[in-house]
């Protein structure tokens, strides 16, 4: 149901928000004093709950879902697909012929059993072995989702195999958040923090996506299959004004997004930002920071929430990275950071950021991480999808850098020029920390230790780090387990220096100008998007690496098992199923798209061009009966006739190597998507592409049988 202007007006947030969600509060009044004690008590130190304590739960947890209208419950999990999975159960549990009660147990909170053999899992299950165990994540709060006129209660939960293996996006970021706190805390302790007892990242990913009028989506089988435009010419105008940044917002779009935060607002999600992105149809909305597996969790509910309120608005949500060509594509910011259980954000500079010790070795602990695993963090934010976005004018290329901004810089430069023990007693030269406009109305500007640079792929931006190449489509899991991973390990190497050391403070001053001097090749403050950064960042020795395919090697690089194993994240072979995952998704998303656009050339635009041809070749008929001049009608023939018999050799290439794709037998998965990426995608689909794309700009509008650029992008 659409959320009217009335109801808006009626909507106390307070209320609204986590109305749907069976949080502490809420567990409190529902529980026992013993049992929210032990809750808590589990949620704290990590310690197991009881069987008594989880029945009470899981009974708590009914009667509340009751009370919202549920009938049914679901373990809510992450399958490797980068979707959710559900499978629903009633509460009903007959006790006779025609009798019934409802019921949650303790064992069905915690655990259930879906069939394993269907999801992806890399060889780790075969598909006669079905069994799968989902676990209850205690840390996620459940939620009611509301399906019209049902109402599910949805239950976050961990997904893995048989024996033990991680089948899903959950299980690995949650080993990657322990493995962070406790070596987070090795080193606050090290450096004087007796107080803090845990840490965990924190996460605030903002999602871009296109809406546009769903009967156009309709007619547009390759949106409908593959998510992207496999055809379409260059519209007359694009983004190139800049005038949907940040513009006023169209009122159906508004009346859209004042539904989507409604529906977000009930789940507990803190959706902040809402505004139009670059470009046309494109928008972006963002949340508050929070836990990072609870931003996880939320943001898949984002994906969810913004497909399914579209419908009812009559627009689709578009979530690929690139579903237009000539225009922006869509990714997320994945703004990370690390906070203390009492509220310490240790990447917050402070107001001397010269003389904050903790964070400039958390800060040097960063360089380090990104420079010795920049091919981890590559292959965590690849996709087939994100292959099209990553390096043009509109996301950072596939090189790996950090930007600090010059005054994080220069203090770094400083300290590396300084004996280890003069830290306190170094002048450091610090750039104005104020902004005068000379505007007598307008107050002094506090500013921030650095500027923002849109073109990097990995940038500080105050208190936090942006990591802005993170696909658009894809679960924030793993760009999140990664970080958290290498830089526990990176904080292990430190902690063990530091642990060594009599004198704490001169032995930090010194890891912190070794690692600088070391790792200040990964800064770039400059301009990504520059071809002479290219060719600096090659005589650097920085990877740029460009597709999913190359990309995929990093999890199987010996270093990264090593590292992984060691902060016990993933074992090897959980590592090698997720590159054999990896390579056969993109092989057969291409195969996909590459038996669209076959199925679209010759069903549809294959006829579409022979009519037009008709109709030309009957007009010159018509114009020689009655001795007319038909030389206009000649050219524009004899150019569509043309460029039709390239656009029919172009097809029947494409279907050859689709065919021999089909029967060649290939060494492993890697050659099998080298193929499909060389001689399928970059070659065969891209030139059919070319000549259909100028084959639109001649047929007539009303004879061509696809929604184009214009209807797609400006008909909102």
């Amino acid at each position: 149901m659409i959320l009217t202007n009335s109801k808006i007006k009626k909507i106390k947030l307070e209320k609204i928000f986590g109305s749907n969600v069976f949080h502490i509060k809420k567990m409190k009044k529902y529980l026992s004093r013993n049992t929210f004690k032990a809750y808590l008590t589990s949620l704290a130190e990590g310690i197991p709950l009881s069987l008594e304590h989880a029945n009470e739960i899981a009974e708590a947890m009914k009667n509340w879902a009751q009370k919202k209208g549920a009938t049914h419950f679901t373990h809510w999990f992450q399958p490797m697909t980068g979707f959710t999975a559900e499978k629903h159960d009633s509460f009903l549990q007959p006790i006779a012929t025609g009798i019934a009660i409802t019921k949650l147990s303790g064992k069905q909170l915690i655990k259930g059993e879906p069939d394993a053999s269907s999801f992806p899992s890399g060889g780790l299950r075969s598909t006669f072995e079905a069994r799968g165990y989902t676990i209850w994540d205690i840390s996620s709060p459940a939620f009611i989702k509301e399906e019209q006129s049902t109402r599910v209660l949805c239950i976050p939960t961990a997904f893995c195999s048989y024996n033990g293996e991680a089948l899903d996006k959950k299980t690995p970021l949650l080993r990657s958040m322990d493995a962070l706190s406790q070596q987070v805390i090795r080193i606050l302790r090290l450096l004087g923090n007796t107080t803090s007892k845990r840490a965990f990242s924190t996460v605030g990913p903002e999602q871009e996506y296109f809406l546009i009028d769903r009967k156009y989506y309709e007619k547009r089988p390759d949106l409908i299959i593959t998510g992207r435009t496999l055809f379409g010419a260059k519209p007359p105008k694009g983004q190139e004004l800049e005038d949907h940044y940040f513009g006023s917002i169209k009122e159906r779009i508004t009346s859209f997004m004042a539904e989507l935060d409604y529906e977000l607002w009930k789940m507990g999600v803190s959706a902040k930002t809402r505004h139009n992105e670059v470009a046309p149809a494109q928008h972006e909305i963002a949340p508050n920071f929070e836990n990072a597996n609870i931003a996880v969790d939320h943001n898949q509910i984002v994906m969810e929430t913004l497909k399914k309120v579209a419908i009812r608005h009559g627009l689709v949500c578009l979530l690929h990275e690139k579903p237009f060509a000539y225009v922006n594509g869509s990714g997320k910011h994945n703004n990370w950071s690390i906070q203390t259980d009492d509220g310490i954000n240790l990447l917050d500079p402070g107001t001397t950021p010269h003389q904050n010790l903790q964070f400039l070795i958390f800060l040097v602990t960063i360089l380090k991480a990104v420079d010795d695993y920049a091919d981890l963090l590559r292959i965590s934010a690849a996709t087939p999808g994100n292959d099209h976005r990553l390096g043009a004018n509109e996301a950072p290329p596939a090189i790996i850098s950090i930007y600090l901004g010059e005054m994080l810089t220069s203090i770094l430069e400083q300290i590396s020029n300084i004996d280890s023990n003069d830290l306190k007693n170094k002048n450091f030269t610090i750039s104005n920390t104020s902004l005068n406009l000379g505007i007598s109305t307008l107050a002094n500007l506090p500013r921030d230790t650095s500027d923002r640079n849109r073109t990097s792929p990995f940038a500080f931006t105050g208190n936090k780090f942006e990591f802005r190449m993170v696909p658009s489509t894809a679960s924030i899991s793993a760009a999140n387990f990664t970080l958290n991973s290498i830089i526990a390990d990176t904080l292990r190497i430190i902690a063990d220096q530091l642990e060594q050391a009599e004198n704490k403070e001169s032995k930090a001053v010194e890891i912190i100008k070794d690692i600088y001097k070391k790792h200040k090749r990964i800064i770039f403050n400059g301009n990504n998007y520059s071809e002479e950064w290219k060719e600096e960042a090659q005589r650097r020795g920085l990877p740029n690496i460009t597709n999913t395919v190359d990309a995929a090697k990093a999890i199987i690089a010996q270093k990264n098992i090593e590292m992984y194993e060691r902060v016990k994240v993933f074992s090897k072979k959980e590592l090698e199923a997720r590159y054999e995952i990896v390579l056969e998704n993109y092989i057969k998303t291409i195969k996909i798209e590459a038996n669209t656009m076959i199925y679209i050339a010759q069903q549809m635009i294959l006829p579409a061009i022979n009519r037009y041809i008709n109709n030309i070749a009957v007009s010159i008929k018509n114009l020689k009966e009655v001795n007319g001049d038909f030389s206009v009608q000649e050219a524009i023939l004899k150019d569509i006739n043309q460029s039709f018999l390239i656009f029919y050799e172009k097809l029947q290439y494409l279907k050859d190597k689709v065919k021999e794709e089909s029967t060649r037998e290939f060494a492993d998965t890697y050659m099998h998507a080298t193929f499909l990426r060389d001689e399928i995608l970059n070659k065969a689909m891209r030139d059919l592409r070319t000549i259909t794309d100028f084959l639109e700009t001649r047929v007539e509008k009303e004879i061509w049988p696809l929604p184009d650029y214009v209807d797609l992008l400006f008909r909102v």
